[in-house]
This record gives structure tokens, sequence and C-alpha cells, in this order.
């Protein structure tokens, strides 16, 4: 079995204690304290070392000591916890370093808090958090470790699931095959389940019971629904309604026809032929009139507007002409003010003459430069002075140049705009006057289409199709009125069948609505057998499950002294309910359980669970002192206890006491010692301390 044992836990600047070191060196130790003076904090700071939370498993608990405001003491300080752990003979240290984080800004005289950072030390050396992690979990899993530290981890921070799961893993389970062959009434099971499990199985069986219960609840509803909607026919009978009906049908189809023949009307239809005769012969008569003179028409049309389409684009090129003409004169204007001002500039730069102003004095050393070398200066400075003359003067005259010739070149182009112009002027006027002349047979051949009208046959024919016109007109307005007077009595027949057809239809809906209740009592009656089937695999489950706790519970309880488990709960249906609540001789442990028998359950727990994983670590009991007899266990183990009061202090301790302190301070004497946090490693009771130990009660 591997073994931890705490050597030293040191804090520093934690929760209270500036600095304090329980040195346990592997043995058990007794923390004797009043309530308040920090016992469950040793507890605290021995989960926080490895893990960050406090012993309630909370990671959001103060570190920092805080004053009777609530409010920080001390800010800028390092809270600490290191632990030295002994494991199968190897040390091994930990520590976990808490600290606020303060930075001082550009610019800024003080420093600025901006949060908290927490360092991680592994045998003295520096890691990250996944690192420390990483040499915790290799020690013990978080989980496992709190399991057997903390007597009341597994009671009071596991949820029910979790504590079933882990007996179950610690004393084995048994399988549904193994509960099955355990009683022969539970073998329908087998092909009930196929292969699902009963957990699975319970869950699908609620849900169908659940679903059939309600659809034989809505059941009743529907029937009612489809009663009331059917019709009362017990005053109407189905075969002469239908009789009726086929009267009707023969009245309504003799009256169409009627209108039918009213409508076609014979001399009606007769005089519409003859119009349609004398309109097609008034047609052709107008086609051989105005066919050929409307095609000449046509093309004299066409004819104009290509001229008129000539005109426009001479008139654009016109346009172009005159608009080049007048921008090359306004750019020849300025060429020719340019050469004036090249001109005035050249006779300028011609008369201007040399003056030589150059220093006669040598540059280096000052002296008057001798005869010959101001010669050879004045000579090389008039040299200078006519090469950069000549050099302008070129200058100005190939500027002159460039711009005579541009102006020569404009010249050129604006004369032969202008007689390009000329002769699209003298384009323009041919054109115009072709135009007039088309225009004027345009007119000659428009007068020459000739009016039918004027045509004698046509007019007679004319005349005929009028009269015709009003013959048509007299003869179907007397058809209108009968058509109206019959189509009034067809819509008549048509409502009168259409409230017989009505009522027929009622009878359609009584069988249906007859057959859709019929349909709702069969299937009532099949989900009525569905759910006794339901109801019957529900019993052999619950059957299983009482048959599943009477195999499991015996091999559980072998597992511990003094706990035991309630793994089902018989509900008021007779069913079970699976939950996993821990039992101390019949009491359950959240239902009136003594803090004693809490803490000797507890580590009945832990002893169980440390043979099991092979594994025993360090235990903190709070509350000791409520526990006269503890449970004997082989690992580490350290007790928080509260002293007793001076008066419950055996006789010969108070006497002890009064021989040192006096009668009248005794008392006060013990309440002081006991404010102080104590603690002993010799394993004695708290009684043979108080006789042994002069410094608890010194």
């Amino acid at each position: 079995m591997n073994k931890i044992t705490l050597q030293r836990l040191t804090l520093r600047n934690f929760k209270g204690f500036r600095e304090f070191q329980l040195v346990a060196n592997g043995q058990p130790v007794n923390v004797f304290g009043d309530n308040g003076t920090g016992k469950t904090t040793l507890f605290d700071a021995f989960t926080w070392l490895p893990f960050g939370k406090d012993s309630a498993n909370r990671t959001d608990f103060e570190i920092k000591e805080l004053d009777s405001a609530g409010k920080v003491r001390q800010h800028k300080l390092e809270h600490e916890v290191e632990g030295v752990l002994d494991i199968n003979g190897k040390s091994k240290t930990f520590r976990r370093v808490f600290a606020e984080k303060w930075t001082k800004k550009r610019g800024s005289l003080t420093a600025a808090f901006e949060g908290h950072e927490t360092s991680y030390f592994v045998d003295g050396v520096p890691v990250t958090k996944k690192e420390y992690d990483a040499a915790v979990t290799a020690l013990l899993p978080e989980e496992l470790f709190k399991l057997l530290t903390s007597p009341t981890y597994f009671n009071e921070q596991l949820k029910w699931q979790d504590r079933r799961k882990l007996l179950l893993e610690v004393c084995g389970d048994v399988t549904d095959a193994e509960v099955i062959h355990s009683n022969t009434e539970l073998a329908p099971l087998e092909a009930i389940l196929r292969e699902r499990d009963i957990d699975d199985h319970k869950k699908v069986v609620a849900a169908s019971m659940k679903r059939i219960n309600q659809e034989i609840n809505d059941i009743p509803i529907r029937i009612s629904e489809a009663q009331r909607s059917m019709p009362d026919v017990s005053e109407i009978s189905e075969d002469m309604l239908k009789e009726d009906i086929v009267t009707l049908r023969e009245r309504l189809t003799g009256k169409e026809q009627e209108l039918v023949r009213v409508q076609s009307g014979g001399q009606a239809a007769e005089l519409q032929h003859r119009l349609r005769e004398i309109e097609g012969e008034q047609l052709q008569i107008k086609n051989v009139l105005q066919t050929a003179a409307l095609d000449s028409v046509a093309q004299q049309r066409a004819h104009v507007d290509n001229l008129l389409r000539d005109l426009d684009n001479v008139r654009r090129s016109m346009d172009d002409r005159h608009y080049k003409i007048k921008i090359n004169e306004q750019r020849i204007a300025g060429l020719d003010q340019e050469r004036a001002q090249l001109r005035a500039e050249f006779s300028a730069a011609s008369t201007d003459g040399f003056a030589h102003s150059a220093d006669d004095n040598c540059p280096a050393c000052g002296q008057l430069l001798p005869e010959e070398c101001r010669q050879e200066a004045h000579d090389m400075a008039l040299a200078d002075f006519n090469r950069r003359k000549a050099e302008r003067l070129e200058g100005i005259q190939r500027r002159g140049r460039a711009a005579r010739d541009e102006s020569e070149r404009l010249d050129d182009e604006v004369t032969r705009m202008r007689e390009e112009f000329r002769q699209l002027a003298g384009q323009q006027e041919q054109l115009q006057v072709r135009i007039d002349m088309a225009n004027a047979e345009l007119d000659r051949l428009r007068q020459g289409v000739q009016n039918p009208d004027d045509d004698t046959k046509f007019r007679s024919l004319g005349d005929e199709a009028g009269l015709l016109r009003q013959q048509i007109t007299t003869l179907q307005t007397d058809s209108a009125q009968e058509q109206q007077r019959i189509q009034q009595e067809i819509q008549s027949l048509r409502v009168e069948i259409g409230v017989l057809d009505a009522e027929l239809a009622k009878f359609d809906h009584v069988r249906r609505q007859q057959t859709r209740i019929m349909e709702l009592e069969q299937q009532e009656s099949k989900l009525a057998r569905e759910y006794e089937h339901l109801q019957y695999e529900l019993y052999l489950m619950e059957d299983f499950m009482r048959a599943k706790v009477n195999l499991l519970q015996s091999r559980i309880d072998s597992k511990f002294q003094y706990a035991r488990f309630r793994l089902f709960e018989e509900q008021i249906n007779g069913g079970l309910r699976e939950v996993c609540d821990t039992l101390y001789n019949g009491v359950p442990y959240d239902g009136g359980l003594n803090n004693a028998a809490r803490i000797n359950v507890g580590l009945d727990i832990i002893n169980t669970l440390s043979q099991h994983y092979g594994v025993s670590a360090p235990i903190f009991v709070d509350n000791a002192e409520a526990v006269t007899d503890l449970l004997e266990i082989n690992t580490q183990m350290i007790k928080l206890v509260v002293p007793p009061s001076f008066e419950n202090l055996p006789s010969e301790t108070q006497a002890e006491l009064i021989s040192i302190h006096g009668q009248e301070k005794a008392e006060s004497a013990w309440k002081d010692r006991m404010k102080k946090l104590r603690i002993h490693t010799k394993g004695v009771t708290l009684e043979g301390l108080l006789i042994v130990d002069n410094e608890v009660i010194s």
C-alpha cells in the first residue's frame, strides 16, 4: 500500500496566520483550540495547497486577513502554504503562493492594483500551473485525495449518484444476467430487455406508459367531440332526398337546353352571317382603291427621311469646323503675343554688357594677386559671361522658332477648315433644295390616295350593313329578355338542388363520425392492453431491482464496519427508486445522525476506500472533541479539538491549575491558554495531555 504522511505544513499570511508551522513528522496530531482560533484553517490550508480549494471544496473563499469591517488588513503580502509530504519514505515538497499584482504605469507616481497571480513550486523549483497539477495528480487525483483525507467529503460533498457509482466500483456490481438467473420468475425479462439494460428499458417503459396514459385520457374527449359534431337526421329521409334531387336535376337540364336554343336564335344568326360578308367585301374594295397609292406614299416618306438625315450630318460637320477654327484663332493670338515677348527679351539680352566683379585678392591667404593672375581671372570671367549669354540668346531664338512654326501650322489648318466649311455650306443648300422637292412630291402622292366612300358599290354595301345592324339589335333585345327569364329559373333550380345536397351530405357525415368513434373505441382497447403489458414489464423490473438489492446489500455491508447503505427506496405505489443514503444503526446520515457517528462513519468509509485503492493519506478530523470512541484506522490522523471548559475538566486538572494560578485566577488562566492554538503529537488523550504537558496549562 502506498502511504502518504504529512511531515510539515507551513502557513504564511494565510487566513489570519502570519507565520505558523504544523510539525507532524508523519505522526498523529491533536490540535487544541477554542472556536475561532484557526483549527479549521489548518485543514483549509492543507486542501488549498494542492487544489486551490478550502476544506468545504470552495474556490472563492477569503485567504487574506480581514479587519472588523471586512476589509483587507494589509495589501501587497504574499499568501502561501508549503507542505512537506512523505510518500513511501521519499520526501516531496509542494508550495503555492497567492499574491497581489501591483504595477506602476508610465507617468504615475503610485502603483495600481491589477489583480492576483499564483506561483507554484515543487521541491523548491518554480513550475507552471499545468506542471504543478500534473505533479499533484501523479501523487493522488483530486477526487480520491479528498475522499481519503476528509471524513465528511463522501457524505456531504458527493452527489448521491456519484456515491452509488463509487460503492459499486469498490464493492463490485452484479450484472443483469446474474440477477435474472437468481429468480426464475424474472426469466421473461431476457426476451423483454433484448439489448437494453434495466435502467434504459425502465426509461422506455415509463415514457411509453406516460404516452399511452395520455392517449387513453384523450380518447373520451375525442369521442365526445365526434358525437357533438354529428348532425340530427332523425326527421329527414335519405331516399326521398335522393329522389327529389334527381327530379330537380332533370328540370335543370331542360331549362339549360332551352337557354341554348334562345341564345343561338336562327334569324339573328343569319343576319350576323350576312353582315360579316358585307364587311369582307368592303375591305376588298378599300384595298383595291388604296393599296398602290399608299405604297408610293410610304416609299416617298422613306426618301424624305434619308435626305433629312444627310442634312443633319452636314450641319454637325459645319459646327465642328466652326468650333475648331475659333479655337485655332485663339491659339494663334496667344502665340503671337508670346513671340513679341521673346523678341523683347532677346533685344534686352543682346545689349547686356560684361562687368568684372571678382576679388583681386587670393581666396586662401587674402594677399593681392600678381598682375598676370588678375588678368587671367578677368579673361576667364569674360569667357564664361559670353558663353552663358550665347546660350541664353540661343534658347530665346529656339522658343521663338517653335512658336512661329506652331502659329504657321495652326494658320494653315484654319485656312483648310474654312475651305471645308464653304464646301459643306454648298452641300447644305443643295440638300435643302432636294428636301423641298421631295416634300412636294410626298404631298402630291398623298392627295392621290382615293377615298373609298366615293365608290358607288362601297357606299351601297355600307347602307345594307347599317340596315342589318338595326335588325340584329332589335332581335337581340327581345332575346335578352327571354334569356334573363330562363336564367332566373335555372338559378332557382340550382339553389334548391344545393339545399337538398347539403341535407343529403349530413348522412355521409354521420357515417364518417360513427366510423371514427368505432376506431377510437378500438384504439382505446388496444392501448389498454399495451398499458397492461407495460405494467407487467414494470412489475418484473421492480422485482428485478429487489433481487438486485438483496444480492448487492450483503456484498456492500461486508466491506464496512459501521456504515450501511440504502441503495433503493420503496415508493408509495410499491415501486423502487434508486438512492444512495448512508446509515448508521438504521439512522440516515443527514436525518438526525449525531456528529460523533458521522465522523466514525466517514472514517469507516475512508478505511475501506484506502484498502480498495491501496493508498493512505493524512486525515483531518474536525470537531473531534465530539467523539469519545474514535474508530481505529491505520493512517496519520490530525484531530482538531475544542478543549473542555474549566468546569468540565477532571478534578485533578482543576486542582493543578488552582495550585499554579490560585483559586480566583485558575479559570481565567485556562480560558486564556485555550484561546491559543496548541498542538500535541504524543497521541495521548486530552485529559492526559493536560496533566503531562505543563505548557498547555501553565
